[in-house]
């Protein structure tokens, strides 16, 4: 179905920032998925959802989730987002917390079954709003960091604790999975989007600036937005006009490069081919 179906002669403006402004809210979901710190004049990050070469979706596994089975307890998981199951889905009783019994696995992030009277019990062990991040090794950054997935249940406080091992040579999947406590998991995956970026901390980045201009542009694009819908449907504006204050930013470029020519000549002085308003009379 085309758009102009769906929105009937709605500008192209109101329907670009329509588009725009939802991509910083993902960007901000996804902003929370890494680890930033600083250690001898260098920062380093760890940035999980990022894409990274051969990874386009970064950490996230392709399948819609990592699995692995010992001794007749199986546990699946994704990072920083909820499962996906096309294929072999968990077939437990008392999902009800993870997707119930038609979206069992699809409503958290780490879920896993054991055998109890001959059937498999599901139990929920995390979900992504709930996950921390920390270095494996504070004395070795490079070496990866961790993940700890958390659920507080009716009964127990479980979690799901993944070690992400810096790989730059591809991506190894669990191959072991440890109970430590009554109902704490922990496992290791290798993966590229473990290793950290490292740049110097001396000038580089944007830091609070970086953060103060994007949450400018963010409400610059709610402004733009707003104005345009108003203008739009409660005043019956069409066309180019629905820009509000359109006269200011059309004004805007030649205001700015008045004041510039303004303030250069005020430091510099008049120019060579200058002439003055005041000429000299003799007497």
């Amino acid at each position: 179905m085309a758009i102009s179906g769906t929105c009937p002669n709605l500008p192209p403006l109101i329907l670009l920032l329509l588009l725009v402004v939802p991509l910083i809210f993902i960007s901000s979901v996804y902003a929370t998925c890494q680890l930033s710190f600083e250690e001898d004049n260098k920062v380093y990050t760890y940035s999980l959802t990022k894409p990274i070469t051969n990874y386009p979706h970064g950490i996230l596994s392709e399948d819609g989730f990592y699995k692995v089975a010992v001794n007749g307890t199986v546990l699946w998981f994704q990072l920083c987002d909820a499962m996906i199951f096309n294929h072999d889905p968990p077939t437990c009783v008392e999902c009800g917390d993870c997707g119930g019994i038609s979206r069992c696995g699809m409503g958290c992030s780490a879920l896993v079954a054991n055998t109890v009277g001959g059937y498999p019990v599901c139990t929920t062990l995390g979900y992504s709003s709930s996950t921390s991040f920390e270095l494996i090794d504070k004395e070795d950054p490079l070496k990866g960091i961790r993940a700890k997935l958390s659920n507080r249940g009716p009964k127990l406080n479980c979690s799901l604790t993944v070690s992400i091992v810096c790989d730059t040579n591809g991506v190894q999947g669990p191959q072991t999975l440890e109970l430590v406590g009554t109902c704490d998991y922990v496992t290791q995956i290798h993966h590229p989007s473990g290793c950290a970026v490292i740049i110097s901390s001396h000038g580089s980045g944007m830091g609070w600036f970086g953060t103060m201009l994007i949450i400018i542009l963010f409400f610059f694009g709610v402004y733009l937005l707003g104005g345009a819908f108003y203008r739009y449907y409660s005043l019956g504006i069409r066309g180019i006009d629905v820009i509000p204050n359109l006269e200011f930013w059309a004004s805007l470029p030649h205001t700015l490069q008045s004041s510039f020519t303004s303030l250069v000549r005020r430091f510099r002085g008049p120019s060579h081919g200058h002439r003055s308003s005041y000429s000299p009379v003799n007497f």
